[in-house]
């Protein structure tokens, strides 16, 4: 199947899905150090800005990706979910699958989407994609139950033209520990360490006994964890809110595998560039059980479409030989 790469990031929701066979035939991401990974990775830059690329212009697919940015819309009318989605990147989600039809879509938000507005943003989404024709399936999915070592729940928004027999995945009972993502010590260059002030820092504020291998969080109040697994990686985070065995940043390495991408993915972008869009991107491991339970969906829904062809041809050859 024929799949289209919106808010792109560096090709996460995409390596899910091929994963399963498709193809993805166009791509849209305005941000250069992400263009750069995904040419590095897949030998194709993509196209910039998403609002000055008409819809009729995109190649015809089957399912549309988007990891779309969270915006408030603005409510007018009675206050009861109706409003003017103009103005915002969702918009130009809407315009395509209106103007394109596919068949299917997967959209991926911060699990806070759903609060966002007081709910409102995620009540006018679901309204909008259902006005479209959509059949429409949303959930909670942390990657943490996916086989990652990092707490990141993230919202997913799935639908269909048809009233499929679609579920979303169930976690996985085995994962990676921390301790198969991690890069031995002893080849970490000493750049990714925190100043020995900071580390003393860290330790005098801990309230338990540390372990080993471990991720130290400092959350905003100053307060730090000590976690078998990283909490989320976040593009605007502090160089030093995750400390691996409170001592060191995370390697691009680590960061890329943190989300799920295989150590044949290509690094082409600095250390900082690295950290935004690893904290922007998905973790891969969900998006592929994404997109295997839609596949099966897709192909089941093949399946009984082509036997009820079937079987109302078995009458009409019975009745005409009657």
């Amino acid at each position: 199947m024929k799949t289209i790469d919106l808010f792109a990031g560096i090709g996460g929701i995409r390596l899910g899905f091929e994963a399963f066979g498709c193809e993805n035939v166009f791509t849209s991401e305005w941000d250069k150090d992400a263009q750069k990974m995904y040419e590095a990775n897949f030998g194709e830059v993509p196209l910039g800005d998403i609002t000055q690329i008409a819809p009729d212009s995109i190649p015809d697919h089957d399912i549309l990706l988007a990891g779309f940015p969270c915006q408030p819309f603005s409510i007018i009318g009675n206050m009861q979910g109706f409003a003017d989605t103009r103005g915002t990147l969702f918009f130009n989600i809407e315009e395509i699958l209106r103007v394109k039809q596919p068949y299917a879509f997967l959209l991926e938000n911060v699990k806070q989407l759903r609060t966002h507005d007081s709910g409102r943003t995620f009540k006018v989404i679901l309204e909008k994609l259902q006005n479209l024709g959509y059949f429409v399936h949303h959930t909670i999915l942390n990657a943490l139950d996916f086989g990652l070592p990092q707490k990141r729940e993230r919202t997913i928004i799935v639908g269909f033209k048809e009233d499929v027999s679609f579920k979303f995945p169930k976690p996985v009972a085995v994962g990676l520990s921390l301790e198969q993502i991690l890069e031995p010590e002893e080849t970490i260059d000493k750049k990714y360490f925190a100043s020995q002030d900071i580390r003393e820092k860290r330790l005098k504020r801990l309230k338990i006994k540390p372990f080993y291998p471990s991720i130290w969080h400092e959350n905003k109040g100053g307060n730090i964890s000590v976690l078998p697994f990283s909490c989320a990686l976040r593009a605007g985070g502090s160089y030093n809110y995750l400390l691996v065995n409170g001592k060191r940043r995370f390697s691009e390495r680590e960061l890329l595998r943190l989300q799920g991408f295989p150590d044949s993915f290509k690094i082409a972008v600095s250390y900082t560039a690295m950290r935004k869009l690893t904290g922007n991107s998905v973790a891969v491991p969900v998006m592929r059980a994404v997109a295997q339970e839609m596949m099966k969906a897709i192909q089941e829904r093949k399946i009984v479409q082509k036997f009820q062809q079937l079987t109302l041809l078995d009458a009409v050859y019975e009745y005409s030989n009657c």
